[in-house]
């Protein structure tokens, strides 16, 4: 226990100081790497601690970056007010989506979160009076807290390092305590669960609530990031991506999302640069994860680590 918090400590250190020595280029890549990340981690507590595969999950990240960008647009309201909005109204939309889609299991689980998000992605498309359409949202800037520049590269990198450890601190919380035993009840023995007294159904909403929050926040991140909104973060092409992460790294992992994020990321902008087909690439090291780590990279190097350097305790 207490080399893991030294282990933390030491990563979170480096990781603060990382820009001090890459350039813009590298620190914003890092910043995306942190937003992928609280998305997949807010996707991880359905997929990999609930046992709820959903395929609309891009859906809370896209409606809170809309909401932010709108608000401030439309009615030049200040961050501060956009960001508490976004995230309440993102939060709201996530318990109804979840209140429908939990009527039912399994696969119907999964083609309703797909059908919800593909009504939202139709509305982004669509709706060019509200969301402008296939031009998306622009000229949009990112909030000053407590007076720091977060135009900044550096400055952003460390806002998104504060959230993203805050987030996942919140999540560890969430999965190690009561509840989360309790949530991998219901994935594991749906059935005892309900016998011994507990309300399922109720269980799994509060999560899709939770990871719908933090859906959000990652959303908020992204809009701040890129300064841009288009419909095309709402698609299924989004949703799967934040899928990939999580099954890649290992579902109901807490380090699963981090290393299946970085993986993703990388590949999408630095691999593809260097090969035209970087998504057959993906599609290649996706099967090798499968066949040789099925239960994804954390497992996976954690049994290597075990073989090459003995898991046996003194």
């Amino acid at each position: 226990m207490m080399k893991n918090s030294i282990f933390h400590i030491v990563l979170v250190a480096i990781l603060v100081v990382l820009p001090l020595f890459f350039g813009e280029y590298y620190v914003n890549l890092g910043s995306q790497i942190m937003v992928a990340v609280i998305f997949a981690a807010s996707l991880n507590l359905l997929v990999g601690y609930g046992g709820l595969t959903s395929l609309g999950h891009a859906t809370y990240l896209g409606l809170a970056a809309y909401t932010s960008a709108w608000l401030f647009q439309k009615y030049g309201m200040s961050h501060d007010y956009t960001a508490v909005i976004a995230i309440l109204f993102t939060t709201f939309v996530g318990a109804i989506f979840g209140w429908i889609s939990l009527r039912a299991s399994g696969l119907s689980f999964l083609m309703l979160t797909l059908a919800l998000s593909q009504i939202i992605w139709g509305i982004g498309y669509r709706w060019v009076a509200l969301t402008n359409g296939d031009n998306g949202i622009s000229g949009l800037t990112r909030p000053s807290p407590f007076g720091i520049n977060l135009e900044n590269s550096n400055n952003f990198y460390w806002f998104c390092l504060i959230v993203t450890v805050v987030s996942l601190f919140f999540i560890a919380r969430i999965v190690n305590s009561p509840f989360g035993t309790s949530l991998k009840g219901t994935r594991d023995q749906e059935k005892r669960m309900s016998a011994l007294g507990y309300n399922v159904w109720m269980i799994r909403w509060v999560t899709f609530i939770m990871a719908s929050f933090f859906g959000a926040v990652s959303g908020l991140l992204y809009v701040y990031l890129n300064k841009y909104i288009h419909p095309s973060v709402i698609s299924i092409t989004s949703s799967a991506e934040g899928l990939l992460c999580v099954i890649a790294g290992g579902a109901g992992t807490l380090a699963g999302p981090i290393l299946g994020s970085i993986l993703i990321v990388l590949l999408k902008n630095y691999v593809s640069g260097f090969v035209e087909r970087w998504n057959m690439l993906l599609g290649i090291i996706f099967v090798f994860i499968v066949i040789f780590m099925p239960a994804g990279m954390a497992s996976g190097f954690k049994q290597l680590k075990n073989r090459w350097f003995g898991g046996k305790k003194p």
